[in-house]
């Protein structure tokens, strides 16, 4: 896979913005293979994500973040370089619902998702059995038997210890206190399956049963201490009519968390995602 190193912006809009970077990268021999501009004029803001071809720098990418630091800070930018051979770590947690574990894991096995997993943590210990055959390091952590802050401190501990880039809660139905929340601010993401902010909380399906809704979704965004209200990353719908029963709904969206999710995480680790207060820009 051919390396590239990726340059993601977001700063006040202003006059010679784009100019400036874009005379940076050419002094420096850089070839852009992928480049996405967005301004919102409400906000007064502007995102980038360039994209380069690493083998035509004439700089390392530790010589290059030095080099664009003072053009970052004349433009008041929050930004960063990243190298896409620089793989992140994801650990997955899980609960007794498997389909979304499963569904990125295969994406994993199969290259889809270009990351290393190096640990499932989960609380219901047959889950096991998926670690095992992806020969991924498994955790349990007993949410029933002991208080739920000693298990989230377990949780905390396992993340450190495989210093998790990014933090996938796969149907993971355990609410995370707020310190971990913090700690974890635009590092963690989770599936909801509803399409929020309709049906947030427990058992959406049966509440869009009762509401007799045309459409069902599932939701990923990230985690925030306010429950099922994180910046989305991305939302997929599917079409439902009377005849629906509220099993078949769960049928139905479970195509739509699995999608989602996985979506959510391949725009994540490529830098595509610029999270600005309560919502994102994605350039997907």
């Amino acid at each position: 896979m051919q390396q590239t190193f990726r340059l993601v912006i977001d700063c006040p809009d202003q006059v010679g913005l784009v100019a400036a970077v874009s005379q940076f990268l050419a002094d420096n021999q850089a070839t852009i293979v992928e480049a996405s501009h967005h301004t919102d004029s409400q906000l007064g803001r502007f995102f980038m994500r360039h994209e380069i071809k690493a083998d035509t720098l004439n700089l390392s990418l530790e010589n290059l973040r030095s080099a664009f630091a003072p053009i970052a800070e004349s433009f008041s930018m929050n930004w960063k370089v990243s190298d896409s051979h620089q793989k992140q770590k994801v650990a997955l947690l899980a609960s007794h619902e498997s389909h979304c574990l499963i569904d990125i894991l295969h994406r994993w096995h199969s290259g889809e998702l270009d990351c290393d997993i190096p640990c499932i943590i989960a609380n219901h210990p047959q889950m096991k059995q998926f670690a095992d055959w992806y020969k991924v390091p498994f955790h349990w952590v007993d949410f029933k038997n002991q208080d739920k802050a000693v298990a989230f401190a377990q949780v905390e501990a396992l993340l450190d210890e495989y210093q998790a880039d990014l933090t996938v809660l796969a149907r993971f139905m355990q609410i995370v206190p707020d310190n971990l929340c913090q700690k974890l601010a635009g590092k963690a993401i989770n599936i909801h399956h509803s399409f929020l902010p309709s049906f947030a909380g427990a058992k959406p399906y049966q509440q869009a049963y009762d509401r007799g809704v045309k459409l069902i979704g599932a939701t990923c965004h990230y985690v925030t201490k306010d429950l099922d209200e994180g910046p989305i990353i991305e939302q997929e719908v599917i079409r439902i009519s009377h005849s629906d029963s509220a099993a078949d709904m769960v049928r139905k969206g479970k195509s739509c968390e699995k999608t989602a999710l996985a979506n959510g995480v391949r725009y994540h680790l490529q830098d595509r995602v610029i999270i600005h207060k309560n919502k994102t820009v994605v350039f997907a």
